[in-house]
């Protein structure tokens, strides 16, 4: 076991939300005291918790805000269990030399096929059916059902989620098109589409895919839903915030849509068991889900395995591969050498003086790496022994200084 200049049992590591026991498992094997919280917490409640807290593990309901990061005194690292990172200030962090790593690719399938289920209900009615059935209303028709095969799919976000979306979708003898801002490699028959507003009069059903952006913020409102085709349905299983609720409610209730599968929210309860409101509840044909795409056990499970990892790779190597506001930086470990890390503000000579200060001590740098995002710069420096704490305390000096961590 590698040897860190911090005792891995004074190291606090908090896990909020009911995280996988996959993730527990793993950092405590390695030696770190793990406390767990099923719930989430407010921000009040995660601001007194906060302060000698190492690893913050969160899921999707847990807001880390400035107000908590200011706060955070001892924060090396955050991870995010699941795809976004919304719920972090994720510049605020950065500043404060806080790395925030996520699941991107970890959910992926779950959400794929779940889509894919819930395609094939919405073309058979069948979720409406269900709801008839437990009214004790029997109606046996094939009025408004048809199947699939056949049908086109237009898919919008061809990043980890869409294709695969798309090559379950032509396992089913679905004909795909997508939309996506960047140019990406089609899989399977899949056909990109130049404009949103040209695939939208294309497609029997829509399916949305995308992150959480200004961009994409009421992205699909009612001048979208009046390009659809006439009887075609939505599904968004991606962000609350992506479609306008009140022009799909009125689309259903027109009928211009044969239907929707909805499974994120604008806004959406904290915890199980609060009361949830929407005006798509009672709407014929139309699936509501918990935000549940990527709550499978196998995708709770990978998604704590890799977000842990991540996490300990920062905590005792510096690896940052995998941060979504920080430098991406990674070096091997060298034998019989001390690790640095430095992590300033991003400024003109910054680099310089840090020589400087190596070239001072006389030290070795065996190997060294720089990498910049943005605001911030993140340097790892393998040097001797003998003169480690003397370069970490000459690095903390340096005005453009953030944060200088010896790790071993």
């Amino acid at each position: 076991m590698l040897q860190t200049s911090y005792p891995r049992e004074k190291v606090r590591i908090l896990l909020l939300e009911g995280i996988h026991e996959s993730a527990v498992t793993l950092l405590s094997e390695k030696g770190y005291g793990v406390e767990r919280i099923a719930s989430a917490l407010t921000e009040e409640e995660l601001s007194e918790k906060i302060s000698d807290v190492h690893l913050l593990g969160i899921r999707s309901k847990t807001e880390v805000s400035q107000a908590v990061l200011e706060r955070a005194v001892s924060l090396l690292g955050i991870g995010c269990f699941c795809i976004g990172t919304n719920q972090v200030d994720i510049e605020c962090a950065a500043r404060r030399a806080v790395p925030v790593f996520n699941a991107p690719f970890s959910n992926t399938r779950s959400v794929a096929e779940l889509t894919v289920a819930e395609i094939v209900m919405l073309a058979r009615r069948a979720c409406w059916r269900s709801q008839q059935m437990h009214a004790g209303v029997w109606e046996k028709s094939a009025g408004g059902s048809s199947e699939v095969r056949g049908k086109r799919l237009g898919i919008v976000g061809y990043g980890h989620i869409g294709p695969q979306v798309g090559l379950l979708a032509e396992s089913l003898g679905m004909e795909v098109l997508f939309f996506d801002i960047s140019k990406k490699l089609p899989l399977g028959n899949a056909r990109a589409i130049d404009s949103l507003e040209g695939m939208l009069p294309q497609v029997d059903f829509l399916s949305l895919h995308v992150p959480e952006t200004p961009d994409t913020k009421n992205m699909i409102g009612a001048k979208e839903l009046g390009l659809m085709k006439q009887g075609s349905a939505l599904l968004n299983l991606s962000r609350g915030s992506v479609v306008v609720l009140d022009d799909l409610a009125a689309a259903l209730k027109n009928n211009h849509l044969s239907g929707a599968a909805v499974d994120v929210f604008p806004s959406e309860p904290a915890a199980n068991g609060e009361g949830f409101k929407s005006l798509l509840q009672g709407l014929p044909n139309v699936i509501l889900t918990p935000h549940v795409g990527g709550s499978t056990v196998e995708a709770q499970e990978s998604i704590g395995r890799e977000v842990a990892e991540s996490l300990l790779r920062f905590l005792e190597t510096g690896s940052s591969v995998g941060a979504v506001n920080f430098p991406h930086v990674d070096l091997p470990y060298v034998e019989d050498s001390h690790r640095v890390l430095n992590i300033h503000r991003n400024e003109p000579g910054v680099l310089s003086r840090i020589n400087a200060v190596i070239a001072d001590t006389g030290a070795n740098i065996t190997r060294q790496y720089l990498a910049t995002h943005t605001e911030i710069g993140y340097l790892i420096m393998d040097v001797e022994r003998e003169l480690s704490y003397e370069i970490k305390k000459k690095l903390e000096e340096i005005d453009a200084n953030i944060k200088t961590r010896l790790l071993f």
